[in-house]
């Protein structure tokens, strides 16, 4: 069973996003907020496995709370997925940047958030690949120039670079195998060593340091 807290400020959005957790048998909902603090609170009090969190609220935002949770220890155990819109995409890297495990858009299919949940869960892959790929390449357009390549980048073998480069588009181990006639086991194992290497809390701080980086995918500009 896979523990979820929600935090919005939005008392409507905090019930359809109830309705679509308790009609999933594998998922259950510990707890609501609608704010940073009390999401904080409620986090500390229930350690859910995910916590699906609104940006803009009032009084600590959706970012100081993830700031608050992602750099306690004790929470390690718990996933963010940030729940926004795509007005909001300037918040996208800095919420990656910060610990976030990947982000899906308020209006995105149930089924899609639903699965966000459970990758999130699972710690497997980056969320809402295509709304990522459109982020990500946004933000690399406007930080990569002039970005230096993190030390750590340089303990990574060459298929580990590449593979780090995939992940940033927000494809799954299996897309990256299939694009690579790899297995997905193989990729799974590049990812792992590279997320060690690197330091990096899961595969959405992957991003961050490709992006920040410059990696990119043969081929591309």
């Amino acid at each position: 069973m896979i523990r979820v807290a929600l935090a919005d400020d939005q008392a409507l959005v905090r019930m359809g996003l109830r309705v679509l957790i308790e009609r999933e048998n594998d998922l259950e909902l510990v707890g609501e907020a609608e704010d940073g603090a009390a999401a904080v609170e409620l986090v500390r009090r229930t350690t859910p496995d995910v916590l699906l969190l609104d940006v803009k609220m009032p009084g600590m935002d959706g970012l100081q709370a993830l700031r608050s949770i992602t750099g306690d220890p004790a929470l390690e155990g718990t996933r963010v997925v940030i729940v926004t819109t795509f007005e909001t995409e300037e918040y996208v890297f800095t919420a990656l940047q910060a610990g976030a495990s990947g982000f899906v858009l308020k209006d995105a299919d149930p089924v899609e958030l639903v699965q966000a949940i459970r990758v999130a869960a699972a710690g497997e892959a980056l969320l809402s690949p295509s709304v990522t790929r459109r982020v990500v390449t946004h933000f690399a357009r406007h930080i990569a120039g002039g970005t230096t390549t993190p030390s750590a980048l340089d303990e990574l073998t060459d298929r580990e670079r590449e593979i780090v480069a995939w992940v940033a588009t927000g494809r799954s181990n299996d897309e990256i195998a299939q694009e690579l006639f790899l297995s997905p086991a193989t990729v799974r194992t590049h990812v792992g060593r590279a997320t060690m290497k690197l330091g990096a809390r899961d595969r959405a701080q992957l991003v961050v340091f490709a992006v920040r980086a410059g990696l990119t995918l043969p081929g591309d500009p």
